[in-house]
């Protein structure tokens, strides 16, 4: 029976060719079959897993230019049933995608809000003048483009293959080593590997609060990647924090740490070790009669 992935649609997406990926890397190592389903949103996606819909989800969780994706975060939070199994990492190599015939015509530039800032630079010296318009994923606008060639949309090279359209330029986001955190979530128990992921929030907003609980790691020489607030939507001043650990929860300081943590925190909630897995660009390119063949449509 075939696995469902649940993944950022519509079709061209980066997070549809992390999950097409994915899909493929996991035929490849346990023969089990898939099908990638499309949702309009990252919310949706993972209400999805959450909901038992999907099997899995691929969302992005952060980017080596812009940092984090707050929507991904909020939704982990609300959904904690989800558990983290892999997680991946893709490079991002943005293209203006057109159907004018320069561009000094262009009036408008749409896509998602992380792609928009991730060409800030490029935007700004070539095209200062454009009205940027923000969508929910990088290819929302392309199917639009031949009717409005004003228009133009930032998506990548694979998006301007799959719908046909002519790329004015690549890559235009600002830095070259551009890259994405995807995770791999579902509703089973967390794989193991040699990364964790928590959040907590803390019982009062007071002096020091955070630093000692970031102690308790320190003091048993835990090596944090990455620390994360977000508001806890209560209360102006109240902050969940995202934590990401380079160890296997398994690991007794780890477990310990945990054990420690659980004491002096509000609500603790653990997304579970995972292992790491690069996606270089010569293996993020499926073609067409790929997509087609494993994807449906919500």
């Amino acid at each position: 029976m075939s696995l469902s992935i649940a993944h950022l649609g519509p079709t061209g997406t980066y997070a549809e060719a992390a999950a097409l990926t994915y899909s493929q890397w996991l035929t490849q190592e346990t023969g089990q079959q898939s099908i990638l389903c499309s949702y309009p949103s990252i919310a949706q996606t993972l209400e999805a897993v959450a909901n038992g819909q999907a099997s899995l989800g691929v969302v992005p969780i952060e980017n080596s230019l812009e940092g984090s994706v707050t929507m991904t975060m909020d939704a982990l939070w609300r959904f904690d049933n989800l558990q983290i199994q892999q997680a991946l990492i893709l490079p991002i190599a943005h293209a203006l995608i057109s159907c004018a015939s320069d561009l000094a015509l262009i009036r408008a530039i749409y896509s998602h809000p992380q792609a928009l800032a991730q060409c800030q630079g490029w935007i700004d010296k070539f095209l200062p003048l454009a009205q940027l318009v923000p969508t929910n994923a990088t290819t929302e606008a392309l199917q639009h483009l031949e009717q409005d060639r004003t228009a133009g949309a930032i998506a990548s090279q694979r998006a301007a293959q799959l719908y046909n359209l002519p790329i004015l330029a690549c890559p235009i986001n600002d830095y070259p080593d551009n890259h994405t955190r995807f995770l791999v979530v579902s509703l089973n128990p967390s794989s193991g590997g040699s990364h964790t992921s928590l959040a907590f929030s803390v019982p009062a907003n007071i002096p020091g609060a955070l630093a000692k609980l970031l102690q308790i790691f320190a003091s048993r020489n835990i090596n944090l990647s990455r620390i994360e607030s977000r508001p806890t939507k209560r209360s102006l001043g109240e902050y969940l924090f995202f934590i990401d650990i380079e160890a296997n929860a398994n690991d007794p300081a780890i477990k310990s740490a945990i054990a420690e943590l659980k004491l002096h925190t509000e609500t603790l909630k653990i997304f579970g070790s995972y292992p790491v897995l690069p996606i270089n660009s010569k293996n993020q390119n499926p073609t067409e009669k790929d997509i087609l063949a494993q994807e449906t449509f919500e």
